[in-house]
């Protein structure tokens, strides 16, 4: 829990809570053509962009601050990894056609305190040979694959019954 110091007319009221250190954050990190989704053969990965989908996410759960980003850059997700690693209580990360490639996503997932659940629109066991290897999955809390969007539904309550105290 987070404390700080609150003036109320000039008065120092010392070790009051943080309102802020109540609010649970969660980020939730995307990656390459994630940005796509509604667009890139909905066959696959439905019809529904990820921004609407976010919107009623949020509406779901409005008492946790959750935190949105994609990139097509391995080294930014590796960043964005690295900073929520240590900010946020929980990550959501789908590193898209990375996981089967980066060592380096895998390392960040190692180097933080936050868990990751990692979440795969699409059942990659289900797909391509190559789909099966994962540079990330074992550095994960866990993984959820194949459920659509709300895998990342599922992501979040899970994330919700191991908040810290």
């Amino acid at each position: 829990m987070f404390w700080q110091n609150v003036y109320i007319w000039g008065v120092a009221y010392i070790g009051l809570p943080d309102r802020k250190a109540f609010i649970m954050r969660i980020a939730i990190i995307n990656g390459p053509n994630l940005n796509l989704l509604g667009k890139r053969e909905p066959s696959i990965y439905g019809e529904q962009g990820f921004e609407a989908f976010l919107e009623q996410l949020k509406a779901i759960h409005p008492d946790i601050d959750i935190l949105y980003r994609q990139s097509n850059w391995e080294g930014e997700i590796v960043d964005a990894l690295q900073q929520e690693g240590f900010a946020s209580d929980g990550i959501i990360l789908n590193p898209g056609g990375y996981t089967h490639t980066s060592v380096a996503i895998g390392d960040a997932i190692a180097a933080i305190p936050a868990p990751v659940i990692e979440v795969h629109i699409s059942n990659v066991h289900a797909r391509e040979d190559f789909r099966k290897i994962s540079h990330v999955s074992a550095k994960c809390r866990g993984t959820i694959s194949g459920l659509g969007l709300q895998g990342y539904a599922l992501a979040v309550e899970y994330l919700l019954r191991v908040r810290p105290q």
